[in-house]
């Protein structure tokens, strides 16, 4: 399977918003090179919509008014996000039959753009699972080995910009669910800090934790897209970042192996990282833990006593519901000076340093991890290093990692947008 497509060669998003705005390129063929992929690649569950009539609809309105960052550009939305008069089940029975009156705010804004909207990527049940693998229509697979998981829960998302359907997608992240598929697939997953694009209408997972999110072919692609979708990201930075390795628990050796070898890279480019600890990190983990399970069970209260939920998802539903409410408030109570502990390691730092995911993808049937301190659950594997960001809203990336085999991720945890983006793009171009 050819994976990424052409959309780079065209020059990724940005280029091909300059292509159309210039009359370079027809964003009405744009759009049907993005159907005619999505319909090749039907069978990785990657789509759960194509809305072809109103992306054709969009894409001869662009054609004559060819404006906007994002000009021509098809894109695919995850379904947890409303589009107006497309399906907004949440990759659940439960919703069956819904339609979305409205855009989100975020879909406004890249309709705003001159984005053309193709339709709905696959989400994991109600965005509440990291593997990708669990929806009404059923489960989403990796592009570069069917028989693994893409990861989730925007796992469509990962999936599509892997296998070339689109050069952008909108995802959301709560614990990790940019990032782990852009990582399983080899993309750019971009979580940029808490409020930069706006949730208004998304359906909730945990509203402490919950962002919005872009993947991508590149870092550059994902600068533009946030940009163009209303995100202040700033200036670079002059010369090398400042750049950090967080001590972290120890990956499956292909990561392990992986990290070594781009670290050397960034090293002899000028910014060799400086190893730091944050004694915070188990903290950071189960205070998340603690903020997503109250507050998802808070928002499947009323709606999971009338049945149809996929049986992971219920079964994790019904589990949160019973973490007490001294931890939920223990929690909330502990955010700020979470938060405070990760921005002091960026006092003298720009950016640091650690693994995506623990391992590369696993199988669909594979229940555990053995990793080097010992067996965890696939879940744990995939999530061991993403959650901190959501709980600081700190900006978040996750680069395709250098590699023999499957795609692995480097992950990049930054003092705020305008650091972040510019290390994730010096490292992305030191480690290619």
């Amino acid at each position: 399977m050819a994976l990424l497509g052409d959309w780079a060669d065209l020059g990724g998003v940005r280029g091909i918003a300059e292509g159309v705005r210039a009359g370079r390129l027809d964003p009405v063929e744009l759009t049907e090179r993005a159907l005619r992929r999505a319909d090749e690649v039907a069978g990785l569950g990657a789509v759960v919509h194509l809305d072809r009539d109103g992306a054709r609809e969009t894409a001869a309105r662009v054609a004559d008014r060819p404006t906007g960052e994002l000009a021509g550009v098809p894109v695919l939305v995850k379904e947890i996000i409303p589009v107006a008069g497309m399906p907004f089940t949440c990759g659940s029975a439960v919703f069956a039959g819904r339609v979305a009156d409205a855009d989100a705010a975020v879909v406004a804004a890249a309709r705003a753009a001159g984005a053309v909207i193709i339709g709905l990527s696959h989400s994991h049940e109600f965005a509440y699972g990291a593997t990708g693998l669990v929806n009404a229509a059923g489960p989403c697979h990796n592009p570069h080995d069917p028989d693994r998981m893409p990861g989730g829960s925007s796992a469509g998302a990962g999936a599509s910009v892997a296998a070339g359907i689109v050069p952008l997608a909108l995802g959301t992240d709560t614990a990790g669910s940019v990032r782990i598929p852009a990582a399983l697939c080899g993309v750019v997953g971009t979580k940029p800090s808490r409020h930069t694009l706006p949730l208004d209408g998304v359906f909730p997972l945990s509203a402490s934790l919950d962002h919005v999110g872009v993947l991508t072919g590149s870092v550059t692609d994902a600068r533009h897209a946030i940009a163009a979708l209303g995100g202040d990201l700033g200036p670079g930075l002059d010369g090398p970042p400042r750049l950090g390795l967080l001590e972290h628990p120890p990956p499956a050796e292909p990561v392990a192996e992986a990290l070594r070898a781009a670290l050397a890279r960034v090293a002899a480019r000028g910014a060799e990282p400086v190893k730091v600890r944050l004694s915070e990190w188990d903290e950071l983990n189960t205070t998340g833990l603690d903020l997503q399970g109250s507050e998802a069970a808070a928002v499947h209260a009323d709606l999971l006593p009338r049945g149809g939920y996929q049986d992971d998802v219920a079964d994790r539903l019904r589990e949160a519901a019973e973490v007490p409410g001294w931890r939920y408030v223990r929690a909330a109570r502990r955010v700020a000076a979470l938060t405070a502990a990760v921005d002091a390691l960026f006092t003298d730092l720009d950016a640091v340093l650690l693994p995506t995911v623990a391992c590369a993808a696993p199988r669909a049937s594979d229940a555990g991890v053995d990793l080097p301190d010992g067996p965890v659950s696939v879940r744990g594997a995939l999530l061991r290093y993403t959650r901190a960001a959501n709980v600081t809203g700190h900006p978040a990336f996750s680069l395709p990692l250098p590699g023999a085999g499957l795609p692995l991720g480097l992950q990049i945890l930054a003092a705020d947008n305008r650091r972040g983006f510019a290390a994730a793009e010096w490292v992305a171009s030191a480690i290619a």
